[in-house]
């Protein structure tokens, strides 16, 4: 098959939706399928055209990340995309986005097409009276609607009742995400460490992490490795200063995917403090790194930890985060958790198991088609 997929970011872009779509692509060439990716040249230094893994990118112009210029790229992006849509087979949009393009090519073309409901933007548009609509008429164009959560595809349903709504988690690499040797140095004799690997903006709730481990602190030695950058990391910083935690909570700032299991495995348990979290592909990735996850109970992540695999604490609550992540780190069984959440992911979330189900979802709609 042909596939011409359209996403707002790809790589080198750092994010779970990022990943997922990179990792996507890449398992459907390897199904032996023909991938395009249209994608924005978010990061100037990318090139306008490359292949990357067998997967032909095609970026074109983006002004920037704020609502206009969000659509001003998708307006843009248009005349590409309507040329590489003539000779696909199936069109997949992986965000509300990049649903207009695709709109217009199958009704120029009759191409099926795949819309995948990503990120918290979505839910927090869809709250909003005057994005209402738009965002119904993209979900009624689709012939088949997919949603990363069921969180996702229910408020989908609730603007449209589409007939073909399938909640579809993303997947992970499993090969490389998966128990290795920590790349950072034990810590000291006796002090135990966490991973916080969440981007430095408000809506990840760092915050009330670095709020919570005074407390954390006062149960238990433990220090904290945050992995990620943002425009709320001056502030976080001078806040550990403030509550006493300087020396134990240490910024890396981004760090490319490939380092992240060696970061992972430094550490005993991965933090997710999410105020808003449609799926949460790092909270995967730390899973089949044999990581417990002690995480936020909003959105999509009640749907991949429980207390078998970690624990989930109250948002926006640096006692209940205290609480529970205090809990976790006592457990007993804490090498058999991380086990058990590996095999979850393993059996529910690989990316082969993703691109296979993608494929039957393209191999349907074409057949219907003839």
């Amino acid at each position: 098959m042909r596939i011409l997929q359209q996403c707002m970011y790809f790589p080198p872009e750092v994010g779970g939706l990022e990943s997922h779509v990179y990792y996507l692509c890449r398992d459907l060439v390897r199904l032996g399928h023909e991938v395009t990716m249209v994608t924005s040249r978010s990061k100037p230094e990318a090139a306008a055209r490359e292949v990357v893994e067998g997967i032909r990118v095609v970026r074109t112009w983006f002004p920037g990340k704020n609502t206009l210029g969000w659509s001003l790229h998708t307006l843009a992006s248009i005349p590409t995309y309507e040329r590489l849509a003539r000779e696909a087979d199936v069109l997949h949009a992986q965000d509300f986005a990049s649903g207009p393009p695709a709109m217009l090519a199958k009704r120029l073309y009759g191409k099926p097409l795949v819309l995948t409901l990503h990120t918290s933007h979505f839910l927090r548009l869809a709250k909003k009276p005057l994005w209402r609509p738009v965002l119904r008429r993209i979900i009624a164009s689709a012939d088949w609607l997919l949603a990363a959560s069921e969180e996702l595809r229910d408020v989908g349903l609730s603007l449209y009742p589409h007939p073909r709504a399938e909640a579809l988690t993303n997947g992970v690499d499993t090969d490389m995400f998966r128990p290795v040797a920590g790349a950072l140095p034990a810590p000291r004799p006796g002090r135990r460490r966490v991973i916080v690997p969440r981007r430095l903006f408000p809506k990840n709730g760092v915050e009330y992490f670095v709020r919570a481990m005074p407390l954390v602190r006062a149960e238990i030695d433990v220090e904290a490795i945050l992995v990620g950058d943002g425009p709320e990391r001056p502030r976080l910083e001078a806040l550990a200063r403030e509550l006493g935690v300087a020396d134990a909570v240490h910024f890396l700032g981004a760090r490319p995917n490939a380092e992240m299991p060696g970061l992972i495995c430094s550490a005993e348990v991965a933090v997710f403090p999410s105020l808003m979290e449609a799926t949460s592909v790092a909270a995967l990735e730390a899973m089949s790194c044999e990581r417990p996850v002690a995480a936020s109970r909003v959105g999509g992540l009640p749907e991949i930890v429980d207390e078998s695999v970690g624990t989930l604490f109250e948002p926006a609550n640096p006692e209940s985060l205290a609480e529970r992540l205090v809990a976790l780190l006592r457990r007993g069984d804490l090498a058999e958790a991380g086990e058990r959440a590996r095999a979850r992911v393993v059996g529910r979330w690989s990316l082969e198991r993703l691109a296979r189900r993608h494929e039957e979802i393209y191999r349907t709609l074409l057949s219907e088609k003839r």
